[in-house]
């Protein structure tokens, strides 16, 4: 059905929205890291989802130089949306922004003491996340979804970036 597009669909009475089906368990995965963040850790207060999120994207490609722009194609953000939040991680000591010798225009990101401590605590979190969301689901099943999922960011990428 290229080219139709369906915005609901309809079982025993109750309307089905993709977009409010991926908004709701946005949230709902927000909340759970939250909970297995201990949000409770004053040392840890202040970082906000968001930030945990690009803080073990950082970590994640350690050896490699990320800069601004790669946030921003992995989070699917506009340009000021990532420099706000990279300039507000900045300030609160999470990252630092390291030139790079072969161009002086370019700043590499680069995780300090603390918020490597930050993503160690998370590496351990994230596990049981995963394996929350994935309960009770076959490979394949793991496999379609996220086959579906990098269909619809690339339906959608092309007409908001």
């Amino acid at each position: 059905m290229k080219g139709v597009f369906l915005t609901v669909a309809k079982k025993q009475d109750k309307i089905f929205s993709v977009g409010k089906e991926v908004h709701s368990l946005d949230n709902l995965i927000g909340r759970y890291i939250e909970l297995a963040a201990g949000k409770s850790e004053s040392q840890f207060e202040g970082i906000t989802g968001n930030n945990g999120r690009i803080l073990c994207y950082i970590a994640r490609n350690e050896g490699c130089d990320i800069y601004q722009k790669d946030v921003e194609k992995e989070f699917c953000i506009t340009r000021s949306t990532a420099s706000k939040v990279l300039t507000l991680m900045e300030e609160k000591g999470l990252v630092e922004r390291c030139r790079v010798p072969q161009d002086a225009r370019l700043k590499k990101l680069v995780l300090t003491d603390a918020s490597k401590s930050f993503v160690n605590m998370m590496n351990g979190n994230m596990n049981r996340v995963e394996y929350a969301l994935t309960e009770g689901l076959t490979e394949e099943e793991i496999k379609t979804f996220i086959a579906i999922a990098e269909k619809m960011k690339n339906n959608i990428r092309g007409k908001v970036l």
